[in-house]
């Protein structure tokens, strides 16, 4: 059996004491040591931000991109290895702004990976610029006179494109999140899972007071069914004195988009098919029909 110590890295996190990216890395070797994925079955994929350097603080593969486009080399890395669990962990920034795009078609195509974001509703690697999550008249070296962009709703925004698994963690609950990101894992298709990830330097508003005496969990609620996609687009608009986190919605029946690719349905992945070499003809009468 794993254990998270199996996943523990060389390196010691350098994230300001009392981040809430701790209890995300603590949730992610949980899960995984939970569902018995070897730290050579997983290729974390991220951007750049401050919970981004999370695979360097582990024993797994790692691939760390360009700001925003993470989603769309996990979906290359996929694609290329779709026998390799894929996971893609990066900020609000960097998902729901510069990467915003790719995590829409990602949804929407049901790509299987999960997407995890650490949304902290503020940009904190650059000391505090208002970011895509952050609340209309945030006051930031960015926006001196408050922010006047209405804030992304990222769960509404991936039941709109077609999501077929949508949830929401806390970092100050791990043994929590760490079930929901095991859920993500095991499912069949894309996965996003919103994290609340409390910035304790700032975005101190929103730190663990903030949430301690808000959050619930969908699955205590004995009347809310993640199959009812109407009831799922109602609870990802509640914000205020109480705020869900859990499994909004769930859809386990449409096929991936790696099922519906003849090349990744015949056989084994791309990466442990042999190189076929053309032969010089070969190349030139290619050339000549497509180009």
């Amino acid at each position: 059996m794993l254990t998270r110590k199996d996943f523990a890295g060389r390196e010691r996190p350098t994230w300001c004491p009392g981040c809430g990216n701790y209890g995300i890395l603590t949730a992610v070797q949980m899960a995984l040591a939970k569902h018995n994925i070897a730290p050579h079955e997983i290729l974390i994929v991220t951007g750049i931000g401050c919970g981004s350097k999370l695979p360097h603080y582990m024993r797994v593969n790692g691939f760390h991109t360009l700001h925003g486009r993470p989603v769309a080399v996990a979906t290359g890395a996929r694609l290329a290895n779709h026998g390799l669990r894929v996971m893609v962990v990066h900020g609000d920034g960097d998902g729901y702004a510069e990467g915003l795009s790719h995590f829409v078609h990602a949804a929407r195509r049901n790509i299987n990976i999960v997407d995890l974001v650490q949304d902290n509703r503020i940009y904190g690697l650059t000391r505090g610029q208002y970011s895509p999550t952050s609340e209309q008249g945030k006051r930031t070296p960015s926006s001196p006179e408050g922010s006047i962009d209405r804030p992304v709703n990222p769960l509404a925004l991936a039941l709109t494109a077609g999501a077929t698994f949508v949830a929401r963690g806390y970092a100050g609950d791990p043994k929590h999140l760490a079930w929901l990101i095991g859920e993500a894992l095991e499912h069949p298709g894309y996965a996003l899972l919103d994290v609340l990830q409390p910035c304790v330097v700032w975005n101190r508003g929103y730190a663990y007071e903030f949430y301690q005496g808000r959050v619930y969990k969908l699955e205590e609620e004995a009347d809310y069914d993640p199959g009812d996609r109407e009831a799922a687009w109602r609870r990802a608009w509640e914000w205020g004195d109480r705020i869900p986190i859990g499994i909004f919605y769930r859809d386990p029946t449409l096929p991936t988009y790696e099922e519906q690719v003849p090349t990744l349905r015949e056989g084994p992945p791309l990466v442990h098919r042999p190189v076929e070499r053309l032969h010089p003809d070969q190349v030139e009468a290619l050339l000549s029909e497509h180009c």
